[in-house]
């Protein structure tokens, strides 16, 4: 074996027992390391400084007590978090989750890898990420302000527009940043870039909500046309139905592209027919219904209770998971396969398992790893924060525009660090030595910092 996958192996070892019982965090880690080993080989003056070892210890973790009174009057108490990861190419940047299965785990997972995508966006933001177990769901608008309210108390400590830019995740949408950047002005004083994903009214960016499916496609697009393709009469699966899932969809149709599917927790649609946007937006976005309502309105469509969009039988050729971590697993991918995928990119963050990857990549499916194909939220955040930072807000094509040639750079640069390291198919390869490259090099310019 070489120093170099010694390094790295023993690194993995020591993170396994240190953080023991942190299944999502190491899964990242055991996807990520592996893949930095060659360049490593290239350049072991990291190895020598250990800078690895460095970065795969958050700077800063806070966890936090949240109490909050409901409507009962009752007092309740949940955990809240903020995971600054690494600040070496900017402030900590990286959503808040609010959901019950919010842990320390997941978090760092999701910190650890958004160091990586927004080093790649090539814009000045380092790696974090926070929330709480706490619900949204059933509970009202008083109590979710009065729960922000209280989660911004301790968070406001620890933030700041040159520090460290909290946007939304799961759980957390436009409601939600409204009240923390409320409570935050109260605290503290008036100021734009402390969050994003805020509203229009005070200061939010045009084509926020839209980014991540946008951008998703976009570099789906920028593949396709390196392979001299279009979406152009692609069928499409696309799973969840949140933002991510809903714009996606939005933009595969605009590119000529059909999707046919899309998902809840309760279970999927398959409409061969083409999922109809505007049914889909107005069941999910203004009367927050349950996929069945599409189903009971729309003729052509199946319903499938309890069953996951990646059990469907048919013939698929672009994938698209936008719901959640692991929701493909090997034999999930196995049965893609069968089908004819040739394309997997991630919408979510890590919905495929590390043996879900390992069947894409003997298949010779092209798989876009979450990192990088759904980095255009973040990239959409950071073009608001210079928005903010100018007092001005751009038109939507502009920012549009923009988002565009971010995935664009995006995509070129995976593929070509991936063919620099002879296996130019590996996009997952040549996203995670992309953005580990930059990194690395900052943290050795600024002393290991």
């Amino acid at each position: 074996m070489s120093n170099a996958r010694e390094y790295v192996q023993s690194i993995q070892e020591q993170l396994h027992r240190k953080d023991e019982g942190q299944t999502e965090f190491l899964q990242a880690v055991d996807e990520f390391m592996p893949t930095v080993i060659q360049f490593l080989e290239k350049h072991p003056e990291y190895i020598e400084k250990n800078i690895l070892g460095i970065l795969v210890e958050p700077e800063r973790i806070i966890q936090f007590r949240v109490p909050w009174q409901d409507d009962q009057g009752n007092w309740q108490v949940n955990r809240g978090y903020r995971i600054q990861y690494n600040s070496a190419i900017g402030p900590y940047k990286g959503g808040l989750r609010f959901h019950p299965s919010v842990n320390l785990s997941i978090l760092k997972f999701l910190a650890f890898e958004q160091i990586f995508k927004n080093s790649l966006t090539g814009l000045p933001i380092g790696g974090g990420k926070g929330g709480s177990d706490f619900d949204p769901k059933g509970k009202s608008d008083n109590e979710i302000m009065r729960f922000c309210q209280s989660f911004m108390l301790e968070l406001a400590k620890h933030i700041g527009p040159s520090v460290d830019v909290p946007a939304g995740d799961i759980g957390v949408g436009a409601r939600e940043i409204g009240y923390l950047f409320g409570e935050y002005k109260r605290l503290k004083q008036y100021d734009a870039g402390v969050l994003t994903g805020k509203s229009l009214d005070f200061w939010g960016s045009k084509i926020r909500t839209e980014a991540t499916g946008y951008g998703l496609v976009y570099y789906v697009k920028h593949l396709l046309k390196e392979e001299q393709d279009t979406f152009e009469g692609k069928t499409v699966f696309v799973s969840g139905s949140g933002n991510v899932a809903i714009y996606a969809i939005e933009k595969v149709h605009e590119l000529g592209g059909k999707v046919v599917t899309c998902s809840d927790s309760s279970g999927y649609i398959y409409d061969p027919e083409g999922i109809d946007l505007e049914l889909l937006k107005e069941i999910k976005e203004v009367k927050r219904q349950r996929l069945t309502e599409y189903a009971n309105k729309r003729s052509s469509a199946e319903y499938h209770a309890g069953e996951s969009v990646w059990t469907l039988k048919e013939t698929v050729d672009i994938a698209l998971p936008c719901a959640t971590q692991n929701e493909i697993d090997d034999s999930l991918a196995d049965n893609l396969v069968k089908h004819g995928v040739k394309i997997v990119a991630e919408g979510a963050n890590m919905p495929c398992t590390l043996d879900a990857v390992s069947v894409f990549e003997k298949a010779a499916v092209w798989y876009c790893p979450g990192k990088a194909a759904n980095a255009g939220g973040v990239a959409v955040s950071a073009l608001e924060m210079s928005q903010n930072a100018q007092r001005l807000v751009w038109e939507s094509e502009q920012v549009d525009t923009q988002l565009d040639e971010i995935m664009a750079n995006i995509y070129t640069i995976c593929r070509r660090t991936a063919a620099s390291f002879g296996d130019e198919k590996n996009l997952l390869l040549g996203a995670n030595v992309a953005g580990f490259e930059k990194v690395a090099k900052v943290m050795a310019a600024q002393g290991l910092v």
